[in-house]
């Protein structure tokens, strides 16, 4: 942003909504191995229904989060301002998150 620009209060959206945008790929790709790891661990403990049940559950979760988080992407790439992350989306990728957490924590216990 110049320095003329600053004083005048106006926006330079630089690269914000890029980074914002390679934020939403970082977190999908760790919501990815975190997936994968939970079904090989629900896997290498011998099948059983409730690793079965804990994967898929997973699983179904990390859809969820993938879901919020390409239409973000999406968004975020389109022209012009993007449009602010809707609270009802932020609850569904903080949801998806925190279920899967719980997950983690049964699929170890």
């Amino acid at each position: 942003m110049s320095a003329a620009a600053a004083r005048d209060g106006e926006r330079d959206p630089g690269l914000q909504p890029e980074r914002t945008r390679l934020a939403w790929r970082r977190t999908t790709l760790s919501g990815t191995v975190s997936a994968v790891l939970a079904v090989r661990t629900s896997l290498y403990q011998g099948v059983s229904p409730l690793g079965v049940t804990v994967g898929a559950l997973t699983c179904t979760l990390w859809l969820g989060f993938l879901l919020v988080a390409h239409h973000r992407i999406r968004a975020l790439a389109a022209p012009g301002t993007p449009a602010p992350l809707v609270p009802r989306h932020a609850a569904a990728a903080v949801l998806c998150t925190v279920a899967m957490a719980v997950c983690a924590a049964a699929l170890v216990t």
